[in-house]
């Protein structure tokens, strides 16, 4: 299940590593809960119809939209309460308007365009490795993910696969900075292969890691 947010026009200067303030408020309007697990079974997007102030700030002077997307309908049903008794943002944003999208049906195959980069990383001792659209290791990490989230969701991942479409030209990486820490994601659509339910899980809870903080968010 997905649920699209429009905003208000903000009243102050967004900077350009907001997403650690989406992040506080999604858990503001959540309450007590325990999703800062390793394995997020959610998704949230950036926000859209940004203008760069010279480089400077973002402003968003028609408003803005921005999406949630989980696997657990609860969620998103905890989320809409949140909203109603505070529907403030961040930068003097507010919701004003929901909209629910319940999960499509994919078939078992779909190409996804991202809406957030797609980060793809491990911890090799103590070193945090980050992995691009063109490692030769990076699909067969980004399955290993997506199978360990659905293990954790329940459900049966034998056949499943995801991979960056090679077909795609125009794939960058982009630096992104959450809580002072450089991440470098990628901008190129994925393929998700298995069943059904699979390709449906991946629109819910993203791809990649740390779909918790605004990375790898599907179309």
């Amino acid at each position: 299940m997905r649920i699209y947010l429009k905003l208000t026009a903000n009243k102050q200067a967004c900077p350009f590593n907001y997403q650690q303030n989406l992040v506080g408020v999604l858990h503001k309007w959540l309450g007590k809960n325990t999703l800062h697990d390793y394995l997020s079974l959610y998704s949230l997007s950036w926000l859209s119809a940004g203008r760069n102030i010279e480089n400077r700030y973002l402003n968003f002077p028609n408003g803005a939209t921005w999406f949630v997307s989980s696997h657990n309908n609860d969620l998103i049903k905890k989320l809409i309460k949140g909203i109603q008794t505070d529907p403030d943002v961040a930068f003097g944003m507010q919701v004003i308007e929901m909209a629910i999208k319940q999960t499509p049906d994919f078939g078992e195959s779909m190409i996804f365009p991202v809406a957030t980069p797609v980060l793809v990383q491990r911890t090799v001792g103590r070193e945090k490795i980050q992995y691009g659209f063109d490692d030769p290791k990076v699909d067969e990490l980004l399955t290993e993910t997506f199978k360990n989230k659905m293990k954790k969701a329940g459900l049966k991942s034998e056949g499943v696969s995801v991979r960056f479409d090679k077909n795609y030209d125009r794939p960058i990486r982009k630096k992104i900075t959450y809580k002072g820490i450089g991440n470098k994601g990628s901008i190129c659509p994925v393929v998700v292969e298995g069943n059904k339910e699979a390709v449906a899980f991946a629109w819910d809870v993203g791809i990649g890691n740390s779909t918790g903080i605004g990375f790898g968010a599907l179309k």
